[in-house]
C-alpha cells in the first residue's frame, strides 16, 4: 500500500490518468474511417470568391484591395485560422503582402526607415511590364491544328469554315469565358487557355488572330498545408477613358471587350453588339462592348482593353436598363440612362456611353366598354379607359406611367385608367407618355432616338349628363371686399374683407383657394369658410394662374421684375426666374407652364417654359414674325400653345411641345442641344387674346387691333405632332429631324359693333358650342362666338340687361359647373349678368348685384375679378 500512495502521489496536480474516470474526444476522419484527414482540419482555402471570378485590375502603382480568405474542413464546416500567407505567381508583376494580401502594382517598400511602416507605398517598376501584342495565325492548310501557347481569345473571322473544335487541356487558371463554339459555329472570339487545341476546317482560309491577356499574376492564400483557388491580378497603364462603342471589326489594331477573355465573366455571351446607333425595345438584348484607353487620346496606340480584367457596367437609371456581369443589357422601360463602366478595382467612367429603350411611338386610348366615342356617363360613376401603346418598332409597350388628363379636371377628374365625373359637364381625356416619369433620358440626349419626349394619345370625350351648382366670388381691383354667391341656395354671403387691394384673382381647379395678388403680398380665401388666410407679404405681384392640382401658382412681381412658382404646401417661392410676365397656362397634367413676358432682365424678347423635368427654358422669340408675345392657350390635347402678339403685332403664333434638337458628335457619347419650345405655326392675323376649344378643334382670338375682329384658327381633327404622320398620337421628330409644324387656317369675324379699348379674355365653353368675349368699353354688348366644324362661325352681340340696366362693359366672365350658364362682371353698372345657355342659344336671365365698397381714392372699374366654385345641386 505505501507503494501504491507513493507512486500516486508523484503524479502532478490537475493531470489525469487515461482510463480513471475521463475519455479524449472521438476522433473524426473525413472518409469515415479511422485513417486519413480529420474533420476540423483545414481543407479548402477560399479566397475573395468574387475576385476570382473577375480577378483583380491595377494600375501601375496602384494599390489593390486586401484579399479575404476564409477556410473550411472535409464537412464544409468553418475553421478559424490564425495566419494566411499570400503568395503570388509573379513578383515582377505584382507584389504582395505576404500577411495581408494587399496587392502592389510594383514594388513594395520594404525596410524604408524613417518610421514608414513596410507594405504602405507601392514603388514604381525597375523595369515596366510589356504585355505581349496581337499576333497572326498563319494557317498552313485545312484542316489546321493551333496549340495555344498561354491564355487569350483566338479570332476567327472571314473566309469559308466550315467547323471550329476546340479542346479543352484542363487548365483553369483564367475562368472567364467569352463564347465556346457551338455545333456549327464558323467564326466568332473564343476565350483560349495554356495547352488548348483549335482545329479549324475550311474551304477558303480564314483571318486568325490570338489575342494574349495581358499582364497577368495570380494570387494565393495558404495555411495549414492547403492553397487557396487563385486570383488573377492584371496589371497595365493607367486607365484614362473607358467608351462605350460598336464591335470590333479586328482585334489587333481595335480590339474592345469582345476581344478579350479577360474583360467578361461566367456564361457563354450570345446576344448581338448594341452600338449605340440605335434603340433596343422592350425585352430584348444585347451586348455592351467597350474600348479601354491610356494617356491623353483614344487613339488607336493608347487602347489597352485586352489588358485589363473584368469590366462591369451599370445604368444611371435602372429602370430603363438591366445589365448582367458580362455586360447584357435587357431594355426594360422605355427611355435613356447613361452608362458606367468601371475596370474591377481600377478606373470608372460615369459616361462611358449611353442606352436607350426605344420609346414610345403610339397610345391608342379606347373606351372598353365599347359604347363608342364620346361616352356618357352618370356623375359619380367610374367610366374605365384602356390605353395600349406600342414603340417605335411596333412592340406593345407594358409597365409604363402614364399621365391621364381631362380639360374639366374640376368637373370630371382623370386617374390612371378612368375616370369618374364629380359633376355635370363635359371633358377630353387623354393619356400622355411624359418625361421623366415616362421615357425619361439625360438632359444632354433629350430627343435622341425620341427618348426624353413626350407623346399624347387620342382623345376621349366624356359627357357627364345632370345639373349643378355654384358658388360664385365677384371682386374689383377697385374694392378691398369680395362677394360670396350661393347658387343653391340663391343667397349673398357675407362680404369678405381682405387686408389689401387686389390686383388679381385666381381660384384652383377643385375650388377649394382662392390666391388674390397684391402690392403688399399674397392673400388667399379658404372657400370651404369663406376666410382670410394669412398674408405672405415675402410675395408681392399679379396672380396669373394656379396649376390644376394645386400645387403652385405663378406670381409675377413687376417691381422686382420676377417670375415665381409659389409652392402651396410650404407657402414658399420654389423658382424664380428674372421678367415681368403678362400670362401664364399650364398643360392639364401640371408638368409644364408657359409664361409671356412683357420684359425680361436680358433685353431679349423671350418666353418662358417650365417642366418638372428640364425646370426654366428660356427660348428668344425668333423665326417668326412676332417682336412678343402677350398671351397664351395651351392646345387641346396639350401637345403646344399658341401665342397672342403684343401690340403692334399683326400674326399669332404657336410654339409645339416637342423639342427641335441639333446633335453634336464631338463628345462622347453624343450631345443633343434643344430648343424646348421651337415655332410650329405663323398665322397671319393678329390676336390680343387667346383661349382653346376642347374639342382640339379652335383657337379663338381677339383683338382690338385691324379694327377689332375675332379670329377662328382651325386645326385639322387631327393636330399633327410629327412630321411623317398627321395625327394627334404620333410621336415628336427624333434630334436632328426638322421641328413640327401645324398645318392651320382662320377665319375672322368683325367686332366693329363694340365699343373696346382692350380685350379681356376669351372663354369657350366646355363643350365648345359657344364662346363670349369680354372687354373693356362702352359698348353693352356680349360677343357671342358659335365655331362651326370647317370655316367661319356664327358672332351674335348680346345686349347686356337686356337694355334694361345701365352695363358698360362686360369685362370679366366665367363658366358654370355644368357649362348651362356664363357669369360676366360688367362695369358701368356693376353688376354680374347671367345668361342661360340652350344648346347655342345664350339669354340673359337675372344679374345679382354685388355693392362692393370703393377703395379710398380708386374709381369704379366693375366686377373684374370672378372666380367660380363648383356645388352639388341639394336634390
Amino acid at each position: 500500500m505505501g507503494l501504491a500512495l507513493a507512486a500516486l502521489s508523484a503524479i502532478p496536480v490537475g493531470l489525469s490518468v487515461t482510463g480513471c474516470g475521463h475519455k479524449a474526444a472521438a476522433v473524426v476522419y473525413c472518409n469515415a474511417s479511422d485513417t486519413g484527414p480529420v474533420a476540423g482540419q483545414v481543407a479548402n482555402i477560399s479566397l475573395s470568391p468574387t475576385l476570382a471570378t473577375t480577378g483583380l485590375s491595377l494600375n501601375y502603382q496602384q494599390i489593390g484591395q486586401g484579399l479575404s480568405a476564409s477556410a473550411t474542413d472535409c464537412k464544409g464546416a468553418a475553421v478559424s485560422v490564425s495566419r494566411y500567407t499570400y503568395a503570388t505567381s509573379n513578383m515582377a508583376l505584382v507584389d504582395i503582402n505576404p500577411s495581408t494580401g494587399a496587392t502592389c502594382a510594383g514594388i513594395w517598400n520594404r525596410n524604408t526607415g524613417g518610421g514608414i511602416a513596410d507594405y504602405t507605398v507601392c514603388n514604381p517598376y525597375l523595369v515596366t511590364p510589356t504585355p505581349a501584342a496581337t499576333r497572326a495565325v498563319a494557317l498552313t492548310g485545312s484542316p489546321f491544328t493551333y496549340t495555344v501557347t498561354g491564355p487569350g481569345a483566338l479570332s476567327i473571322t472571314g473566309g469559308t469554315v466550315s467547323s471550329i473544335a476546340i479542346t479543352d487541356s484542363g487548365t483553369t487558371t483564367v475562368e472567364q469565358t467569352i463564347t465556346t463554339p457551338t455545333t456549327n459555329a464558323t467564326s466568332g472570339i473564343f476565350a483560349v487557355e495554356t495547352g488548348d487545341t483549335v482545329v479549324i476546317t475550311y474551304t477558303a482560309a480564314p483571318t486568325v488572330n490570338f489575342v494574349p491577356s495581358g499582364a497577368v499574376a495570380y494570387v494565393t492564400a495558404s495555411a495549414d498545408g492547403a492553397t487557396s483557388n487563385a486570383v488573377a491580378v492584371y496589371i497595365h497603364p493607367v486607365v484614362t477613358g473607358i467608351v462605350l462603342g460598336p464591335a470590333s471589326t479586328t482585334c489587333t489594331t481595335d480590339p474592345g471587350t469582345d476581344c478579350c477573355p479577360n474583360n467578361t465573366v461566367g456564361t457563354t455571351v450570345t446576344a448581338s453588339p448594341y452600338t449605340g446607333s440605335a434603340c433596343i425595345s422592350q425585352g430584348k438584348t444585347g451586348q455592351l462592348i467597350a474600348r479601354i484607353y491610356q494617356g491623353s487620346s483614344t487613339a488607336a496606340a493608347n487602347n489597352i482593353t485586352c489588358q485589363v480584367g473584368h469590366v462591369s457596367f451599370s445604368p444611371l437609371t435602372s429602370s430603363i436598363v438591366s445589365i448582367d456581369e458580362n455586360g447584357i443589357v435587357t431594355a426594360n422601360l422605355p427611355g435613356s440612362t447613361l452608362i458606367t463602366a468601371n475596370v474591377s478595382n481600377s478606373s470608372s467612367a460615369t459616361q462611358a456611353g449611353f442606352f436607350s429603350t426605344c420609346p414610345a411611338k403610339n397610345i391608342t386610348l379606347t373606351n372598353p366598354s365599347g359604347t363608342g366615342n364620346p361616352v356618357s356617363v352618370n356623375v359619380n360613376t367610374l367610366q374605365p379607359l384602356t390605353a395600349v401603346v406600342t414603340d417605335t418598332n411596333g412592340v406593345t409597350l407594358n409597365g409604363l406611367t402614364l399621365e391621364y388628363n381631362s380639360t374639366s379636371p374640376q368637373t370630371i377628374p382623370a386617374t390612371t385608367g378612368s375616370v369618374t365625373p364629380a359633376y355635370p359637364g363635359t371633358a377630353n381625356i387623354t393619356a400622355t407618355c411624359l418625361p421623366s416619369s415616362c421615357n425619361p433620358a439625360p438632359f444632354s440626349q433629350i430627343g435622341l432616338y425620341g427618348n426624353g419626349q413626350p407623346i399624347t394619345s387620342n382623345s376621349i370625350t366624356v359627357k357627364a349628363v345632370g345639373t349643378a351648382s355654384d358658388v360664385i366670388y365677384m371682386g374689383s381691383t377697385s374694392s378691398q371686399y369680395v362677394l360670396p354667391h350661393d347658387f343653391t341656395t340663391g343667397q349673398n354671403s357675407s362680404l369678405v374683407k381682405l387686408p389689401y387691394l387686389p390686383n388679381s384673382m385666381v381660384i384652383t381647379q377643385d375650388g377649394s383657394e382662392i390666391y388674390l395678388g397684391s402690392t403688399q403680398g399674397l392673400m388667399s380665401i379658404a372657400t370651404a369658410t369663406n376666410t382670410v388666410g394669412t398674408v405672405n407679404e415675402s410675395v408681392p405681384g399679379k396672380v396669373l394662374s394656379v396649376s390644376p392640382d394645386g400645387t403652385t401658382v405663378v406670381i409675377t412681381d413687376p417691381t422686382r421684375q420676377t417670375v415665381s412658382l409659389y409652392t402651396a404646401s410650404s407657402s414658399a417661392v420654389s423658382s424664380s426666374y428674372g421678367g415681368t410676365a403678362t400670362s401664364a397656362k399650364w398643360s392639364p397634367d401640371s408638368s409644364t407652364v408657359y409664361v409671356t413676358l412683357a420684359s425680361v432682365t436680358n433685353g431679349t424678347n423671350t418666353i418662358l417654359t417650365h417642366t418638372t423635368a428640364n425646370n426654366w427654358q428660356a427660348t428668344p422669340i425668333t423665326g417668326g414674325a412676332d417682336a412678343n408675345y402677350a398671351d397664351v392657350a395651351v392646345m387641346v390635347p396639350s401637345v403646344g400653345a399658341f401665342f397672342a402678339g403684343a401690340t403692334g403685332s399683326l400674326v399669332t403664333e404657336a410654339r409645339s411641345y416637342c423639342p427641335a434638337g441639333t446633335i453634336s458628335t464631338a463628345t462622347t457619347p453624343v450631345t443633343v442641344t434643344n430648343n424646348f419650345a421651337p415655332l410650329a405655326a405663323v398665322v397671319t392675323t393678329p390676336t390680343d387674346k387667346v383661349a382653346a376649344t376642347t374639342d382640339g378643334l379652335h383657337i379663338l382670338g381677339a383683338t382690338v387691333q385691324n379694327g377689332k375682329q375675332l379670329a377662328d384658327i382651325n386645326l385639322s381633327a387631327d393636330v399633327p405632332t410629327g412630321t411623317s404622320v398627321a395625327t394627334e398620337n404620333a410621336m415628336c421628330p427624333v434630334a436632328g429631324q426638322p421641328a413640327v409644324a401645324f398645318t392651320t387656317n382662320f377665319t375672322t369675324s368683325s367686332l366693329a359693333s363694340i365699343s373696346a379699348t382692350a380685350i379681356n379674355g376669351v372663354f369657350p365653353s366646355a363643350n365648345s358650342a359657344v364662346s363670349f368675349v369680354t372687354y373693356t368699353g362702352t359698348s353693352g354688348l356680349l360677343p357671342e362666338y358659335i365655331p362651326a366644324a370647317t370655316g367661319a362661325g356664327t358672332l351674335k352681340f348680346l345686349t347686356l340687361g337686356n337694355g334694361a340696366t345701365a352695363a358698360s362693359a362686360p369685362v370679366s366672365g366665367a363658366f358654370s359647373t355644368d357649362g348651362l350658364s356664363f357669369f360676366t362682371g360688367t362695369s358701368g353698372d356693376d353688376q354680374l349678368h347671367i345668361f342661360t345657355i340652350s344648346g347655342t342659344t345664350a339669354t340673359e336671365s337675372s344679374v345679382i348685384t354685388p355693392s362692393l365698397p370703393l377703395y379710398t381714392g380708386q374709381t369704379d372699374t366693375g366686377i373684374n375679378l370672378l372666380a367660380q366654385k363648383p356645388k352639388k345641386t341639394l336634390n
